[in-house]
């Protein structure tokens, strides 16, 4: 089996293991994709969203903002998770990091299964919401690497002060023990185990 499909059947069974959870969020199966940044987040919660047959994704890089790192629990709550769990679809503000201000909106529809994509995706206020919270099981400093190589030497200052940050925030509020999913990327692709939360 070529790389492609090795994947494919991979994301394949993940998806049809989380259409299988009962809904969390109203009608809803919210699943967050968590893990360190550069960590590969993006890219797997988009693959998986292919296999979930086009499920939304909401990006919490979307509702951060350069003073709030971490600060947009009260924005997913009230613009995201409190209109799904009403079974309603949900629009929220996105905020343009080049212009410094919330210049879009998003929209979110009332789908069987929502992924929520970023770091933090699997904090202590998130979780009570969540079907399935997934880890990105690639090490801190090696995420930290490939996010600083992908966003250039202009962004240095803005990695300094993220990687403080995200340090604080996991310190505190850990999402990885919580985790029932631990996704591994391999040159094939990715391998799915069970996370923490499974074998406890």
């Amino acid at each position: 089996m070529d790389q492609h499909h090795a994947r494919s059947a991979t994301l394949a069974r993940l998806a049809a293991r989380l259409r299988a959870l009962p809904p969390s969020c109203g009608p809803v199966r919210l699943v967050a994709v968590d893990g360190h940044a550069g960590s590969g987040k993006s890219t797997f919660a988009a693959r998986l969203s292919e296999a979930l047959d086009g499920a939304p994704v909401v990006h919490l890089d979307d509702l951060a903002t350069h003073e709030e790192f971490f600060g947009w629990t009260g924005r997913l709550r009230e613009q995201v998770l409190e209109p799904l769990g009403r079974g309603v679809a949900a629009r929220y503000a996105v905020y343009d990091w080049t212009a410094s201000r919330f210049a879009t909106f998003a929209q979110v529809p009332c789908a069987p299964v929502v992924l929520i994509e970023g770091v933090g995706a699997g904090r202590l206020e998130v979780r009570p919401f969540l079907a399935g919270l997934v880890w990105m099981e690639f090490p801190r400093d090696h995420s930290w690497e490939r996010g600083r190589h992908r966003d250039g030497p202009e962004l240095h200052g803005f990695w300094q002060g993220w990687t403080r940050a995200e340090a604080d925030h996991f310190a505190a509020d850990p999402s990885r023990p919580f985790a029932d999913l631990l996704v591994l990327q391999r040159s094939d692709g990715y391998e799915v185990l069970p996370g923490p939360m499974c074998r406890s």
